[in-house]
């Protein structure tokens, strides 16, 4: 039996931020809520065109704005992102439709790798390839981060039922999260546990979770997640 979802999902990686164009990592909560690291203008421009791209999902689809919902992370170059998408469609982006999500927050790479050259990123991916469950020091391993994104999903999936979700988040939690999806909808699990959790426990494994990299998206890049 194939996994069911009541809802469907769009993923959005923020546009070019202030971080992505001085080459800096700024990926823990405390530094990534400030201002100073939201979009860059360019950044703003790629989040108008994602959302100009998810507009024509919608009607092509034939889904009404009342069954959209965007889910963001806290950090503030997500949300400058979920705003822009917001107004572009004509979603309040105060209302309810909009929702900030604080296990879609950034992926921590520790305190060695904050604020240091974007630059140090293939040693962390070097490190995933290697052992996912094992952490940057200090930081999050991708296990850690398949724990607190399926917790967002069991959440999104209890909370709306047969909407469009747009989750906009960031380059590592989002491959991260196609690679569960995608992983999960093609196990097979044991009758009974067929529910999401127990699917994504099922492929929580390294050879399954080594491998997010293959869903790296561009920033502004929108792609549906099923």
């Amino acid at each position: 039996m194939g996994m069911v979802v009541r809802n469907r999902y769009w993923v959005l990686r923020h546009g070019k931020s202030i971080p992505n164009a001085n080459g800096l990592i700024v990926s823990s909560l405390e530094n990534g809520i400030l201002d100073q690291y939201k979009l860059a203008p360019e950044g703003v421009h790629q989040a108008r065109l994602a959302a100009q791209s998810f507009q024509k999902v919608l009607l092509e689809n034939n889904i009404p704005l009342e069954n959209v919902r965007i889910c963001y992370s806290p950090f503030s170059r997500t949300s400058h992102t979920a705003k822009v998408v917001a107004s572009v469609i004509n979603l309040p982006f105060e209302g309810p439709q909009c929702k900030v999500v604080a296990e879609l927050r950034e992926r921590f790479f520790g305190p060695s790798y904050e604020l240091a050259s974007h630059d140090k990123y293939p040693e962390i991916w070097a490190l995933d390839e290697k052992d996912p469950f094992l952490p940057p020091e200090g930081g999050e391993s991708v296990a850690d981060v398949v724990s607190r994104l399926t917790k967002a999903l069991i959440s999104m999936e209890s909370e709306f039922e047969g909407c469009a979700v747009l989750i906009v988040s960031h380059g590592d939690p989002l491959q991260i999260l196609q690679t569960i999806l995608k992983a999960a909808k093609q196990v097979t699990t044991e009758a009974g546990n067929n529910d999401l959790a127990s699917r994504i426990q099922a492929i929580k494994v390294p050879s399954v979770l080594s491998k997010h990299r293959n869903f790296a998206l561009l920033t502004g890049e929108l792609r549906a997640a099923d």
